[in-house]
């Protein structure tokens, strides 16, 4: 397969990654500052558990626009940071979003309350009856409780990631009705015509970059590449490879490492999204996803029909040759993990060591392929079997496959557990941390 080649990044460069990830402090950090600068021209209460209230509920609209920053897919930061450490992110936001909001409301309760003379509850069920955009900020903030709850980890393990989904698409729900209760009762955002322009600015980006990533970018670029299945190839029992074809391929900004959200469009999956990486980088002409029948997505891959129709969102991620700095590679793979390894492999410059962790040899899928590639790229290529325990990658063995480990970067992608385990090792023999690369593949962080 001819690939299309990228040119490397040289060492001396600022990383991709600390350059949007200062960005997004930078962004956040300065509308913070502007929030506070419109709340204290537009005066304080009397009531000092108001004035709290007000500053948490500024503070929680400004969270809520940038989760939705965090979670629009935007290329130019997915590139960067990639979607898990991005969704990541949106978690962590979302739990302090939560209890901002939560405090929003409490203090702005008991500071009426204190005020009023009616006991906090009454005065909660006052204030929506009588308050217009009260109600609305009740009913946005009950969602936003409900998400948070089905968003924490031992939910989450219980729900299938559709139902997730669905329920999660209610926080656009909670974000109309917050910001509508911002336009009815906020102070701040009627002080003055720059607050007022400021906050329709801050929504206007925040809901503008949702639409163009999650909507505008994949409908066009599958009405443009109109991507169908060329063939579905066996590669083992149990693991199929499918190559997909369409128009333009050639601009189509993929890369060795990357993945897409995949619907194959027929009658029992089009409404199924399913993550796979490239199994080969990209050559302008077709694409390759290799799949583990892990669960009924993947599984069904060997009944798809060359000719199918596909919706593929991306090309998403971080784990790209981008982010190299160094001029030579370690590529360590666990299990169907190898996928994108094996096409970081055809991609990347420089001398490289791929090991590849499987239980048996039987397990080593695209072995024949790697080992292809590692005689014409002059990589050095070790399968690594046998059973979890005693760790075939400890400290003591990875050092002695790779001896100048520190001066490599390390790509690394498999089963979560090995992923921790290696992480651990490469921290004991001291490599440094911007020189590790790796993803964890999942949609809801």
């Amino acid at each position: 397969m001819t690939t299309v080649q990228s040119p490397p990044v040289p060492p001396t460069a600022i990383r991709p990654k600390v350059v949007a990830r200062t960005g997004l402090y930078a962004v956040l950090a300065v509308n913070a500052a502007v929030v506070t600068l419109f709340a204290v021209q537009a005066g304080f209460a009397s009531n000092a558990l108001v004035v709290i209230g007000r500053f948490a509920g500024l503070y929680g609209a400004l969270l809520m626009a940038f989760q939705l920053l965090l979670v629009a897919r935007l290329p130019w930061l997915d590139r960067r940071i990639g979607m898990d450490r991005l969704t990541n992110w949106h978690r962590w936001t979302g739990f302090g979003l939560l209890w901002t909001l939560v405090g929003h409301v409490v203090f702005i309760t008991f500071g009426y309350a204190d005020s009023s003379s009616m006991n906090p509850v009454s005065q909660l069920v006052d204030l929506a009856e009588t308050v217009e955009g009260v109600l609305r900020a009740v009913v946005a903030l009950v969602l936003i409780l409900v998400i948070g709850g089905v968003s924490a980890r031992w939910a989450r393990r219980r729900l299938a990631y559709e139902t997730w989904h669905f329920i999660h698409l209610y926080t656009y729900v909670a974000v109309v009705l917050a910001f509508t209760h911002q336009v009815a009762v906020g102070t701040t955002f009627t002080a003055s015509s720059a607050a007022t322009a400021y906050w329709y600015a801050v929504w206007g980006v925040a809901l503008g970059s949702v639409f163009l990533g999650r909507l505008a970018l994949p409908l066009w670029r599958n009405r443009r590449h109109q991507f169908r299945v060329e063939a579905v190839v066996p590669e083992a029992d149990n693991v199929v490879s499918v190559y997909i074809t369409g128009r333009d391929l050639d601009r189509l900004p993929a890369r060795a490492g990357q993945f897409f959200l995949w619907r194959f469009l027929t009658k029992d999956r089009w409404w199924q999204a399913n993550p796979f990486s490239l199994s080969a980088a990209p050559d302008g002409t077709r694409l390759r996803l290799t799949a583990k029948a892990a669960g009924d997505g993947s599984a069904g891959l060997r009944h798809i029909k060359p000719g199918t129709r596909v919706f593929a969102e991306g090309p998403y991620g971080a784990f790209t040759a981008m982010h190299r700095t160094r001029p030579e590679a370690l590529l360590i793979a666990g299990g169907v993990g190898v996928t994108p390894i094996r096409a970081l492999l055809e991609e990347i410059h420089g001398h490289a060591v791929v090991i590849y962790r499987v239980a048996g040899e039987r397990d080593a899928v695209l072995y024949d392929e790697l080992r292809e590639l590692a005689v014409a790229k002059g990589a050095e290529l070790h399968l690594v079997t046998g059973p979890p325990v005693p760790d075939r990658l400890a400290p003591r063995e990875l050092a002695a496959l790779v001896p100048d480990i520190a001066e490599r970067d390390v790509f690394l992608c498999g089963p979560p557990p090995m992923m921790n385990a290696v992480l651990g090792t490469l921290r004991e023999l001291d490599v440094p941390k911007p020189q590790i690369h790796f993803e964890r593949f999942s949609l809801a962080g």
